[in-house]
């Protein structure tokens, strides 16, 4: 049976071209597409492919937190991230939340159909420097047993402050998260106290450089 893959992206010029260069291979189908994290899991729901590969930086719903969402839900689907970030942080980010592949968007096409056939059997893949940086963070983490992630927030945490960072009003947030407009300030409160960040511009800054949001 083919390997049915769910494509995410909010560059519909990637999902496109990807589509384009899978349908050459008769072992992936490509079953859907998605342009964030929030379609990305009606789609899962809808569709259940076996594989997503899922864009880290979109609107309304970030990469890390639909494959958290998709995966506490459908744990068998495999997750590979394919994206711009190569730091160390992002990559740990994506692995730790499920994600079983990364791949870069710079990365050959032929790394991209090995990955989705290695992921697609259960097992791990990464591509050349994603996995040079792995081993580089695995090496200094030996050198540093106390080295640490400093990403203390929750998973509603991070969505409120993605929503924040791309300026939606908070009864906009509340109602997409379906909670009411004194969760999502007490959310931002937290926020703020947890990162030791008491402006806008500031939370706007960590959110682009987290990879939460394109802004």
């Amino acid at each position: 049976m083919a390997i049915k893959a769910l494509l995410v992206d909010d560059h519909e010029i990637m999902r496109e071209g990807l589509y384009v260069l899978l349908q050459r291979h008769s072992d992936i189908e490509v079953v859907g597409q998605a342009a964030d994290g929030r379609s990305a899991i009606d789609m899962v729901r809808k569709l259940s492919p076996d594989i997503v590969i899922m864009d880290i930086s979109m609107p309304n719903l970030n990469g890390i937190d639909a494959t958290r969402q998709i995966l506490s839900e459908f744990p068998k689907t495999r997750i590979m991230a394919m994206s711009t970030h190569s730091d160390r942080s992002m990559v740990a980010k994506m692995l730790k939340a499920g994600a079983t592949g990364y791949m870069l968007k710079s990365s050959a096409f032929s790394e991209l159909i090995s990955g989705i056939r290695a992921v697609s059997r259960n097992k791990t893949f990464l591509c050349t420097k994603v996995a040079n940086v792995v081993l580089a963070d695995y090496v200094n983490m030996l050198e540093d047993p106390k080295r640490g992630s400093t990403d203390n927030l929750t998973s509603r945490e991070r969505q409120v402050l993605q929503m924040v960072a791309e300026g939606h009003p908070t009864k906009q947030i509340a109602a997409s998260m379906h909670v009411s407009v004194k969760t999502v300030d007490s959310h931002r409160s937290h926020i703020m106290e947890k990162l030791n960040i008491h402006n806008m511009a500031g939370l706007t800054k960590y959110a682009i450089r987290e990879g939460l949001t394109t802004l």
